[in-house]
């Protein structure tokens, strides 16, 4: 009796009705008739399963939601339920373990402070070397320090560590307590550190830098670099923005790339030089602030010098004229600034020039001398072993260019554009007497393949000083060197020898000749035929190592909005 009294007052179960409308619902809505979910299966996570009547809207209204779909939207959510326990599990089990790691690393660190390295004083005192020197000093027990170019655990007992001092690489093996420290433990890439050791050579079969590695038996840390989002490799990632990247030149040039590019840069120079020591050259120093012109005055860096105008010099060529007469032929390696304001890859507004210039000589004398200092200076890079292989790693397959070059006159240049449907943006094109821009003349050198000596440009279109030719007054005796993927890395010219014909150049661009007397007096006192050249370091190395911009082979690139670090 009792039993069935409760049984009568017990409130029946509410039953709350959920809407879904697979066509206008949204499982954002609350579910009601004007605010419907748009699954089934959203109904069931939100309001439940056993208690919720759900009903499916179709063309004929709401009803209530077939069986067999209330059943697979139920199984869904099951499968959906255990995969998120799962989840949840597994992310309990992560998070314990990287808590044990945490307190694991902790206590080693708290151990590892109390870990002194002290050196074995029975063992021979160390040879401090350079890393260049470990072939000749393997053997001995040496002293390198450097920085830590590359770093790998490996085990319990064992660090790899490659070393870098500028000369080269080195691979450091340390052992036991060396790799226990908390020095050791903390180790970041581009600290300094010295080390002491002796220099094996590998087994066949295994490889590292020289073949060989130190194993180390004491070493110290000099300097560390920072870890975490100021690291090294976090710094200067390899996908990083151009601009990023330049302004950190300063730790972009510690990559093995770029500082391959600069030892490659001054061996390249060193031959340039043995180069015109062999035939006879004398280096000179010109000033780099002048108050004359040489390419053209849109291009001068002006400033004021002690209240006068001057400039930063375009080139050398004028004052190298001047020592002919008591030097004899004569070079330069110096900085020459243009302002142009060109976002090209193959302009920089500070750039090293190297120049040149010579006395009675001829035209076709010139262009030998140009092709036999391009092709002496690879010769001398190729027979350097050390070079070959910087060239080797950043150009592979470069084959040195094959005498003679191709001698190409500008009419001919112009003839091989149009027949080779090389054209303007517009269309139309190029004629005789149009200065050939970059695009076109990399087009055409890229195509033919080889040097080319572009020769016998029209006078108009070339600077006031250029000889004209004998047989034909409306073009110049001058040449532009163009290579196989840069462009022009050579120009050059014979020089007026006739005072007047100079005097009269003077005049027609409106050039003072007064503030030039120092030029033009050397047709005064005792004139010669004679000519030279200039060649643009950085892109004559863009040729030979293959880089994509002139900016990789400057070690501080300037140009248009760049003048930092």
């Amino acid at each position: 009796m009792t039993s069935q009294l409760s049984e009568a007052t017990e409130k029946p179960a509410i039953i709350q009705t959920i809407y879904v409308d697979e066509m206008i619902g949204s499982d954002a809505g609350s579910g009601s008739e004007t605010s419907p979910l748009k699954t089934v299966l959203k109904a069931l996570e939100r309001h439940g399963e056993s208690i919720k009547v759900v009903v499916k809207k179709d063309a004929d209204g709401y009803k209530d939601v077939s069986s067999a779909a209330l059943k697979k939207a139920k199984k869904y959510l099951l499968e959906q339920q255990r995969k998120l326990k799962k989840q949840e599990e597994q992310k309990d089990k992560h998070d314990a373990e990287m808590m044990k790691k945490a307190e694991e690393e902790a206590k080693a660190l708290e151990h590892a402070k109390s870990i002194v390295l002290t050196q074995d004083e029975s063992l021979p005192k160390a040879e401090k070397i350079k890393i260049c020197q470990g072939v000749d000093s393997r053997g001995k027990r040496v002293k390198v320090s450097g920085w830590v170019h590359r770093l790998r655990v490996q085990g319990k007992d064992m660090m790899f560590v490659v070393l870098r001092d500028g000369s080269g690489y080195l691979q450091c093996v340390l052992t036991g307590e060396r790799c226990h420290t908390f020095d050791a433990i903390t180790l970041t890439t581009e600290s300094t550190i010295t080390v002491y050791g002796v220099i094996n050579a590998l087994p066949e079969g295994k490889k590292a830098p020289d073949n060989h590695e130190l194993v180390v038996d004491y070493w110290e840390l000099v300097g560390k670099a920072p870890d975490g989002e100021e690291a090294f490799n976090s710094k200067v990632a390899s996908d990083a923005d151009p601009s990023y990247l330049l302004d950190n030149r300063h730790l972009v040039l510690r990559s093995e790339t770029t500082s391959a590019v600069f030892k490659a840069r001054a061996e390249v120079i060193k031959a340039f030089r043995a180069h015109y020591e062999s035939r006879g050259y004398t280096e000179v120093t010109p000033p780099c602030m002048v108050q004359t012109q040489v390419e053209g005055g849109s291009t001068l860096f002006e400033f004021d010098y002690y209240g006068e105008n001057a400039y930063l010099t375009q080139s050398s060529q004028l004052y190298l004229e001047t020592c002919l007469p008591s030097l004899g032929d004569v070079f330069c390696i110096a900085e020459s600034y243009r302002a142009e304001k060109s976002h090209t890859r193959r302009h920089l507004s500070e750039f090293t020039h190297l120049e040149a210039e010579m006395a009675f000589l001829t035209f076709d004398e010139m262009l030998d001398n140009i092709e036999d200092l391009v092709c002496d200076v690879i010769d001398r890079v190729m027979t350097h072993k050390p070079t070959r292989q910087l060239i080797e790693q950043l150009n592979p397959g470069f084959e040195p260019p094959a005498r003679p070059f191709l001698r190409m006159t500008y009419a001919d240049a112009i003839k091989y554009l149009q027949d080779n449907d090389i054209k303007k943006e517009d269309g139309s094109y190029y004629q005789y007497g149009e200065d050939i821009p970059q695009a076109p003349e990399r087009l055409m050198t890229d195509k033919i393949n080889r040097p080319i000596l572009l020769c016998r440009f029209p006078a108009d279109i070339k600077a006031f000083y250029m000889q004209r030719c004998g047989d034909d007054r409306s073009v110049t005796e001058s040449v532009d060197v163009l290579m196989p993927n840069v462009g022009e890395v050579v120009g050059g010219s014979m020089r007026m020898d006739d005072m007047n014909e100079l005097l009269e150049a003077y005049k027609k661009e409106g050039i003072d000749p007064s503030t030039y007397y120092w030029y033009t007096d050397q047709r005064k006192y005792g004139t010669s035929p004679h000519g030279g050249y200039g060649l643009g370091i950085e892109r004559f190395l863009a040729w030979l190592l293959n880089r994509y911009t002139v900016r990789d082979c400057s070690l501080y690139p300037r140009f248009t909005g760049r003048c930092t670090p």
